[in-house]
């Protein structure tokens, strides 16, 4: 269960106070970052349909300004730790976070995109007028020599526009064809994927970036044939493929955000909730090529800890003592992966400045698929002894996940207020360090419509 995931018993009962412990961790993809959009709206809006708190979606989605990889180098790593006065005996936070390269939209490669466009009955209204927002968007960011096909579904699916070459930024022939977009009957997802993988794969170039964009409001069920059509078409471990992003557009309450959660994981690629005009442009205007690019592929984290060590609190999806038990995760250009924990020793005495610890970053190069490595070790005195700001930030950003999660189980429980009045506070910590961050003001603007 998502709601209680962050809290884990390793159910260890001795102490090994010999033996490094090594981990693997997963934050998911980059850009998965649904959740805590559709928190905020549900929040603010006061319209109910609660969703799901991933908290990875969450550290995914609110920034974090680390620095960039210098030179030739694809990842750089980072890592910082505290010691907070309340913590239990032995206890520390620590944060590691990747980040990517800095890639500009005019440096970037071709792109093959296909929109599949939900247009049946239950778009009507707000979702298909935001559809036609994101259509738009999208295309304002394509460049002359990109092609882009589209196809709608309902009870039918139709071919609107086959492998068109685009002239320029919000080329006039599709911008026609977007505006005119209506919604009409029922939902043949299925059909719609087909079509559109079917055109996808007549354009598929290795050297371009080849997406396939659902937008849609959820509506319709995704069956085993859609998922093993997705996963078909996303490409293995050594090759490119097309990968899928995930829209979802309109309300949170009406919203199926596990139908688009399921296909965007089958996908390999992004998956946002779109419920008003400024998101839309934050995602595929100022964050266009986070959503659709890739800087390092199949990311393996091994984070190497001192004997005794365990994590107790975990912000990422997964994580394991076995490598092949953790899956490989994409990250994408101008962008960070982040990773909060806390860990405990049962050792706390063994512990001293001279104490490591070694995070190791496998991943793919981009483009040649060939097998990459960066490797980072650090002592217990450099880590207590850096700067925490963005550590603070991860905390507020955990916390406030947190929160959520109990305001979703109980609005009215004596552990909600808890939680919330605990979120403010790692809130008050990073705002001391991180004054004017926007980030943190949308998370009090939230915190206190609770």
């Amino acid at each position: 269960d998502t709601d209680t995931d962050t809290d884990i018993d390793t159910g260890i009962a001795d102490c090994d106070d010999s033996s490094a412990v090594t981990l693997y961790l997963s934050p998911d993809d980059s850009n998965s970052m649904s959740s805590p959009v559709q928190a905020r709206h549900s929040v603010m809006t006061g319209m109910g349909g609660f969703p799901e708190i991933r908290t990875y979606e969450f550290m995914n989605y609110y920034g974090f300004d680390y620095d960039r990889p210098s030179g030739d180098a694809d990842i750089a790593v980072h890592a910082q730790m505290v010691r907070d006065p309340d913590a239990a005996d032995g206890e520390y936070v620590l944060q590691l976070a990747l980040a990517s390269r800095v890639v500009s939209t005019s440096g970037r490669a071709r792109m093959n995109i296909t929109l599949v466009l939900d247009t049946s009955g239950s778009m009507s209204g707000e979702p298909i007028d935001l559809l036609r927002v994101v259509s738009r968007r999208i295309l304002a960011q394509l460049n002359e020599g990109d092609i882009i096909s589209l196809v709608t579904w309902d009870t039918s699916h139709a071919t609107l526009l086959d492998s068109h070459h685009i002239s320029g930024p919000s080329d006039s022939e599709v911008l026609s064809i977007i505006n005119g977009i209506e919604a009409g009957g029922g939902t043949d997802l299925h059909g719609g994927l087909m079509a559109g993988y079917a055109l996808a794969s007549e354009n598929y170039d290795s050297d371009m970036i080849n997406r396939i964009v659902l937008i849609s409001d959820g509506g319709a069920n995704v069956g085993v044939t859609d998922s093993e059509l997705i996963a078909s078409h996303a490409g293995g471990p050594e090759a490119d493929g097309i990968y899928m992003v995930g829209v979802g557009v309109g309300e949170s309450r009406h919203y199926n955000d596990e139908l688009m959660d399921d296909v965007t994981d089958g996908g390999k690629g992004a998956s946002v909730f779109i419920p008003d005009v400024a998101e839309a442009r934050r995602v595929f205007n100022d964050n266009f090529l986070n959503t659709f690019a890739v800087a390092a592929r199949n990311v393996e984290v091994e984070l190497e800890l001192p004997p005794g060590f365990e994590i107790v609190r975990f912000s990422g999806e997964e994580y394991s003592t076995v490598r092949e038990e953790v899956d490989p995760q994409h990250l994408a250009p101008n962008d960070a992966m982040v990773l909060l924990q806390t860990i405990q020793t049962c050792a706390p005495e063994e512990v001293s400045g001279d104490s490591e610890v070694t995070v190791t970053v496998r991943y793919q190069d981009p483009e040649t698929f060939y097998s990459q490595e960066v490797q980072r070790t650090m002592t217990f005195a450099e880590l207590l002894d850096g700067e925490v700001g963005l550590l603070r930030k991860g905390q507020a950003v955990f916390s406030y996940a947190e929160a959520l999660k109990a305001y979703r189980r109980s609005r009215t429980a004596p552990a909600t207020a808890a939680a919330v009045e605990r979120a403010r506070a790692a809130l008050v910590r990073a705002e001391t360090d991180l004054p004017g961050d926007a980030d943190l003001a949308e998370i009090r603007t939230v915190l206190e419509a609770l």
